[in-house]
This record gives C-alpha cells, sequence and structure tokens, in this order.
C-alpha cells in the first residue's frame, strides 16, 4: 500500500471509464476509420481494452505493427468521425457531480489528466453543468508525451500548485496505475472499466474501489 506523506491537497482523475463511458463513440469512430483505411473491422471487446490509449497506440493494437505507417492516417480520420459522435454517445457517470461537490466541500483542488483531447471532455462537462468543478483538465493535445510518462500529471500538479505527495491520481487502467508511480503520486483503482483488480497487483495502492461513489469513504486515511 501507498504510504501518505502529506495531506492529500488534490484529487486528479482519468476520464474515459473512470468519470465517463464513452466505449459506443470509440467504436464507431474506430471502426469507421478502418473502413475508411480497407483494413479488417476491429471487435468491440478489442476496441474497449484500447481505451485510455494514444491513437498511434490504439491502432497498432487493432491493426498490427504492419500497418503503423498508416497510423498518422487512422487518426485524422478517428478525429474527423469522434467530432461528429463522441460527445453524444458519451456517458458521465452517475456519482460524478455528487462526488466532486463532496470533495470540494472538503476543500480539495480537482482536475483530470487524460489521453482523451481537452474540448471534448470540456464539452461533456459543460453538458453536464459540471465543468466548474474541475481547475485544470490536461487532454492530450496538451502534451508532448501521452501516459504512462507522466508529463500530464506533472502538468497539472504545476497548475494547481501542488507536490506530487499531495496529489491523489484516481484512474482504471494499469497506464493510470503506472503513470502515478512514475509522477510518485498516491493512486486509487477504480473497477468502472475492463481492468479487473488483480491487475494491480504489484503497484502502490490507497484502494481499489468498484465505482466513483466509494471515492470519499477512502479518502479518511
Amino acid at each position: 500500500m501507498f504510504e501518505m506523506r502529506m495531506e492529500i491537497r488534490a484529487i486528479i482523475f482519468d476520464f474515459d471509464y473512470t468519470l465517463a463511458d464513452s466505449s459506443q463513440g470509440e467504436e464507431k469512430s474506430v471502426n469507421s476509420a478502418l473502413h475508411d483505411l480497407n483494413l479488417p473491422q476491429a471487435l468491440p471487446e478489442a476496441i474497449c481494452m484500447t481505451i485510455g490509449m494514444s491513437l498511434a497506440e490504439t491502432f497498432l493494437k487493432l491493426s498490427g505493427q504492419e500497418h503503423a505507417e498508416r497510423s498518422q492516417e487512422f487518426a485524422r480520420h478517428f478525429k474527423r468521425y469522434a467530432d461528429e459522435i463522441m460527445a453524444d454517445l458519451t456517458v458521465l457517470y452517475p456519482a460524478v457531480a455528487s462526488v466532486a461537490r463532496s470533495l470540494r466541500r472538503q476543500g480539495k483542488k480537482l482536475g483530470i489528466v487524460s489521453t482523451k483531447f481537452r474540448y471534448r471532455i470540456e464539452s461533456l462537462l459543460q453538458r453536464e453543468n459540471v465543468r466548474d468543478l474541475f481547475d485544470v483538465i490536461v487532454g492530450g493535445e496538451d502534451v508532448a508525451s501521452h501516459k504512462p510518462d507522466p508529463e500530464g500529471l506533472k502538468q497539472a500538479m504545476a497548475d494547481l500548485g501542488c507536490l506530487p505527495a499531495q496529489v491523489l491520481y484516481v484512474g482504471d487502467s494499469v497506464v493510470d496505475a503506472e503513470t502515478a508511480k512514475r509522477a510518485q503520486t498516491a493512486f486509487i483503482a477504480v473497477l468502472s472499466g475492463v481492468t479487473d483488480q488483480k491487475a494491480f497487483e504489484g503497484y502502490p495502492l490507497i484502494a481499489v474501489i468498484e465505482n466513483l461513489s466509494q471515492l470519499p469513504e477512502k479518502l479518511a486515511f
């Protein structure tokens, strides 16, 4: 378990499968892009396993190394479709607003660090009237290196004026756990995605929770 050294001042969240479910939009955008490239369609289960990866990583995972030179082409097609349908096919988890408000009442700063583009995250949060609950959002377009590189998490910490020991990162994948480890922040795993609890063994964790609604009680460390 992670050893607490300082009071947690800020909670930073991953987005996909942590705060929201965008799987339907991801599936349609990925397979539409693959169709335009005349490549085989991917199974929904396989696409869901790539959510949270960069577009280049997603393409290689689903299409294989032999098509690596077409990753930028895939990204262009994906972005075009995602701009049209992603917002309407993304659902914010029910507990997000109440949990965020509870944490803010406790004086915590809140942020989001994701490989998803910031403008898509902001659009959804504004639609759900919760954008003002988050002090900083760092998206895929804001960094040179994506998770598990800690660049985005470090950028968010700097924007929030917090040291790593004052920050908790909450995410659903081992990529998120590795990002927190590299950034030297505390981490809580949430099982609202496609990663099971066993996958987090070996990572320093405060806790593993089934869904976001359990987060406030776990912060009474």
